[in-house]
C-alpha cells in the first residue's frame, strides 16, 4: 500500500506553508516528520485527512481508505472511560483484549474504568494513540503523539505502537529525533 504525494502546495494569507511537496508513504516503514514550527507539518496532516484543500498538487492512494488520527490535543469523549473510549472505534470490541491494551500502556483497572476526564494528561495521551492504533483504519496518522511522555513510557508506548501498526501506513509528526529512532521511522525534514 503506498500513498504519493506530489509537487503539494498550500499558503495561508499568500504566506507559503508547503511549496511542492512531494513524498512516498508506505506500509514498509513509518515516515517521521520534522521541522521548526510553522514549516507545514500539521497542514500536511490535515490535508491528509480531508480537513483542508491543498492549492495545488495531488495526493494518490487515498482513495477508500480508512484513517485514524491522534490529534496534538487528546480528543477523547471526556464522559466515557478509557475503555468505552476505544470500545465505540469497533463494531465488535473485545473488552477484555482492550482492557489488556491498555494494562500493556501502563494504566491500572481502575484507571482503565475511569472516565477519561479524570485521568493525567499522560494517561489520556495514550488512551487517544491506542485508539488511533484499535480502529480498522488503512492509514494511522500521529501529531506529536509522544509529547509529555516520559522516557520509559515513551518507550512502552512506541513499543506498543509498533506491535499494533499491523501493516498499516504510519505517519507521525515529532520534534523529537528519538521517537524516529525508536519507532525505526524513515525523517522527512520540512
Amino acid at each position: 500500500m503506498n500513498i504519493e504525494i506530489k509537487n503539494l502546495s498550500k499558503s495561508y494569507n499568500g504566506t507559503p506553508v508547503l511549496e511542492n511537496l512531494s513524498l512516498m508513504l508506505t506500509n514498509a516503514k513509518p515516515v517521521c516528520l520534522m521541522g521548526p514550527s510553522g514549516r507545514g507539518k500539521t497542514t500536511l496532516f490535515s490535508i491528509l485527512l480531508g480537513l483542508i484543500k491543498a492549492d495545488s498538487g495531488s495526493i494518490t492512494g487515498i482513495e477508500n481508505k480508512q484513517f485514524s488520527a491522534v490529534f496534538q490535543e487528546d480528543r477523547l469523549c471526556r464522559q466515557l472511560s478509557a475503555l468505552m473510549n476505544l470500545a465505540i472505534v469497533q463494531d465488535n470490541p473485545d473488552k477484555a483484549q482492550l482492557a489488556g491494551l491498555l494494562k500493556k500502556m501502563g494504566l491500572t483497572d481502575d484507571e482503565i474504568r475511569r472516565p477519561v476526564s479524570q485521568l493525567s494528561g499522560g494517561q489520556k495521551r495514550r488512551v487517544a494513540i491506542l485508539r488511533s492504533l484499535v480502529s480498522d483504519s488503512d492509514i494511522v496518522l500521529m501529531d506529536e503523539p509522544f509529547k509529555g511522555l516520559d522516557d520509559d513510557t515513551r518507550r512502552v508506548v512506541i513499543n506498543q505502537v509498533k506491535d499494533l501498526l499491523a501493516g498499516r501506513i504510519l505517519m507521525v509528526i515529532t520534534h523529537d529525533e528519538q521517537d524516529a529512532e525508536l519507532l525505526g521511522g524513515d525523517i522527512v525534514e520540512l
